[in-house]
């Protein structure tokens, strides 16, 4: 009796295990393009609102929106590039919270790299 009941948590846990992956794989391509797109469209926000001189809060916002997106943007041909951007994004929340003047040369400069990184991805996909 202990062995069938070993037998069937197995049997349960495995085929839990099975059916979790597939539907993961089914999704993950449009979740990490979803997430790229909403980067990329978060980091204009960011640069938009930065030129336009809005509150730095707003800023932020933006850009803690992106970081958050980001995580999600995860694909192996781009993954040491992301990396850089998210040391950049430190770099560019910091600029922005002390007003710095460099702050829309980085929000560009990270712009781009996240439109870069969704050209590497759409050519892989």
């Amino acid at each position: 009796m202990v062995n069938i009941k070993k037998a069937l948590v197995s049997l349960v846990m495995a085929t839990a295990l099975i059916m979790s992956s597939t539907a993961f794989a089914g999704t993950s391509d449009e979740v990490v393009r979803a997430a790229g797109e909403g980067t990329v469209a978060a980091m204009e926000k960011a640069v938009s609102l930065n030129a336009e001189g809005a509150d730095k809060d707003q800023v932020e916002d933006a850009l803690r929106e992106a970081r958050g997106l980001q995580k999600e943007f995860r694909f192996e041909g781009t993954e040491r590039l992301r990396q850089k951007a998210g040391d950049k994004m430190r770099v560019a929340r910091a600029q922005v919270k002390d007003g710095d003047a460099a702050a829309a040369t980085t929000l560009k400069e990270l712009l781009d790299m996240y439109k870069e990184m969704m050209k590497v991805y759409n050519a892989n996909h």
